[in-house]
């Protein structure tokens, strides 16, 4: 039985060349950047360059770039370092209810510091309503922080016109786009964000990296104290191997965005359709049109979504319920309850999220899959 694997918003596989440029730097290459002698210089030098390479993909500046060890670290730095850095001029912090559990649970972290976090309502298919945001802010707000794209439903939100009405204010304006960059073109100039987190392990990079873009001008409080590693932004020793994978993955999406976006666009929409036609009580979770090219998420009335995950293992077929951060959490998603889906549906859903390594067969493999277990689990029920 050959694995069949539909959770690439959990994580992806390290491509062969990213893979292969990461090799020399574990073993020839092996110098501490911030060393003088020749094997230092040699790795400082491939730090800029990966570093480069992701400003690149999403039209920045190298300068605005801060590498980092994740997403997560991405997410905590930009909202604990900005809340820390210009709490003199308030303590008002706005979000939404769908952020990941990087976002959600930092603000709970500075909930106890004394800030103030307003946590924005989105509507059935995961939006926000732009003049709600415009009422919650105050003369005590400091900071914006909106997810570019949900990691559960898919969804897009308008980020730039969230940025613009933050830029009229004067407030900050934060993105978490770790789903989204390396699926969608993004450009933090045209977007006019202030700060955005992205992740190596989503754009078929390795897990451990990530960075944090940070615009000219914005300054941040450090989360890691210690050497002036990063601009002084984040200390230790860099993860130079890492960081030239993340540099080459960027590279490579960069290279690819038009295609990638249209080849996993073509596969999620003959994966909508053909559950819609062939397995009847079934929902589609997050927004038809604006969503990301790759993910599709269901409810299937009835059944829990628990119990098709495990049966679909056994199958050797890989996907997800959620956000894989949430594992082993019995509630509900706090997403799919943010858009006001019911115990009953929101415990039935099953997200899938494509890959450059699927095709149409794996798409008619999986919905065959999906259709027996779905019928049977259904059987069970009405016994």
């Amino acid at each position: 039985m050959s694995s069949k694997y539909f959770d690439n918003a959990a994580t992806t596989k390290v491509k062969g060349e990213v893979f292969n440029k990461m090799l020399p730097f574990f073993s020839n290459q092996y110098g501490n950047p911030s060393s003088m002698y020749t094997l230092g210089r040699s790795a400082r030098r491939a730090l800029e360059e990966a570093r480069k390479k992701v400003a690149d993909l999403i039209n920045a500046n190298p300068s605005e770039i801060i590498l980092l060890g994740g997403g997560s670290e991405a997410d905590n730095t930009a909202l604990k370092g900005i809340a820390h850095k210009y709490k003199e001029k308030g303590n008002h912090i706005i979000t939404t209810k769908i952020e990941h559990p990087a976002i959600l649970n930092t603000c709970k972290s500075l909930e106890k510091e004394g800030f103030e976090i307003t946590y924005l309502d989105v509507d059935n298919q995961g939006f926000i309503n732009i003049e709600e945001l415009k009422k919650a802010i105050n003369n005590q707000t400091i900071l914006i922080s909106v997810m570019y794209a949900n990691n559960e439903i898919g969804t897009i939100e308008p980020i730039e016109e969230i940025s613009k009405i933050a830029k009229e204010r004067s407030i900050i304006f934060h993105t978490d786009a770790v789903q989204a960059c390396g699926n969608i073109p993004i450009d933090v100039k045209k977007l006019s964000v202030d700060l955005l987190s992205l992740s190596g392990h989503k754009l078929y990079g390795p897990k451990g990296t990530g960075a944090l873009y940070i615009k000219e001008g914005i300054e941040i409080e450090s989360l890691i104290n210690g050497g002036h590693q990063e601009k002084g932004k984040r200390a230790g020793t860099e993860n130079v191997a890492g960081f030239v994978g993340l540099g080459e993955a960027c590279k490579l999406a960069k290279e690819s965005i038009n295609t990638h976006y249209k080849y996993l666009k073509k596969l999620r929409d003959y994966y909508i359709s053909q559950i819609e036609q062939n397995i009847e009580n079934t929902q589609l979770n997050g927004s038809r049109e604006e969503r990301l090219p790759g993910n599709a998420n269901f409810s299937f009335k009835g059944v829990d979504g628990g119990a098709i995950l495990l049966k679909l293992d056994e199958l050797g077929i890989s996907a997800s319920s959620g956000s894989a951060c949430s594992t082993g959490n019995p509630n509900p998603s706090h997403v799919l309850t943010a858009i006001g889906l019911n115990e009953e549906y929101a415990k039935s859903a099953l997200r899938i999220t494509f890959g450059e390594d699927n095709d149409i067969s794996d798409v008619d493999y999986l919905v065959r899959c999906i259709g027996k277990i779905v019928y049977e689990l259904r059987k069970d029920i009405d016994k």
